[in-house]
C-alpha cells in the first residue's frame, strides 16, 4: 500500500512537470519563451531540516545544513546534481539526475531521483539513517547576476534501519551560478 502511494504520488508530480515542458515545447519560440528557464551551473549552501522520525533510537529528525550543486547537461532538459546534508551524526551524500522544466525567466522546477549514501549508517541524518533511494522535487531561480536561490524536498524511501519508514528532508539555500 505504501509503495502504491509512492508510485501514485510520483506519477502525479511527474505528469504535471512533464506536461508543462511539453506544452512549452509545442509553442513556437518567441522572445518570451526563449528567455525562460535558468541555464548554467551553480554551487550553493543553506539549511536542511529532516521532518520525519523512524520511531527508533538514532532516528530523530535533524536540523543542519546543506551544500548543493547543479551541472546542467548541455542541450538537454536534465541536470546532474549533488547534495550533502550535514549536521547530524551522519552526513547524507546524494547524487541525483533531474528533469528541469522552465516556468519563468531564470526559473526552473525540477524532479528527479538518486541515492543517499550515509557516511555512518545507523546514525541520524536529515534523510534517515541508512543508504536509500531518493526522489527530489524543487525549484531554483537566478535572482541577481550569478546569484541563485533554491529549495527542494528529498524523499528517502525506506531510509531508516530497523523500520520501513520513509524520510523527508527540506532544503533551502543560496548559490553562485557559473
Amino acid at each position: 500500500m505504501k509503495f502504491a502511494k509512492l508510485v501514485a504520488s510520483t506519477i502525479a508530480v511527474a505528469s504535471v512537470v512533464f506536461s508543462a515542458g511539453i506544452a512549452s515545447a509545442q509553442n513556437a519560440p518567441t522572445q518570451d519563451t526563449a528567455t525562460r528557464g535558468m541555464k548554467g551551473n551553480y554551487l550553493g549552501a543553506g539549511v536542511s531540516a529532516g521532518v520525519t522520525n523512524g520511531g527508533r533510537q538514532n532516528d530523530a529528525a535533524v536540523l543542519g545544513g546543506n551544500v548543493q550543486g547543479r551541472f546542467a547537461v548541455p542541450n538537454a532538459p536534465v541536470s546532474v546534481r549533488g547534495s550533502a546534508l550535514f549536521g547530524g551524526d551522519s552526513t547524507a551524500i546524494i547524487p541525483t539526475l533531474t528533469y528541469d522544466a522552465p516556468i519563468a525567466k531564470n526559473t526552473n522546477v525540477y524532479i528527479g531521483g538518486g541515492y543517499a549514501f550515509q557516511t555512518d549508517e545507523g546514525q541520524a541524518s536529515q534523510l534517515g539513517n541508512k543508504n536509500a533511494p531518493v526522489l527530489t522535487l524543487g525549484a531554483e531561480s537566478e535572482v541577481a547576476k550569478n546569484t541563485v536561490v533554491y529549495g527542494d524536498a528529498k524523499w528517502g524511501i525506506d531510509a531508516y534501519r530497523g523500520s520501513d519508514s520513509d524520510a523527508l528532508s527540506l532544503q533551502a539555500g543560496v548559490g553562485y551560478r557559473f
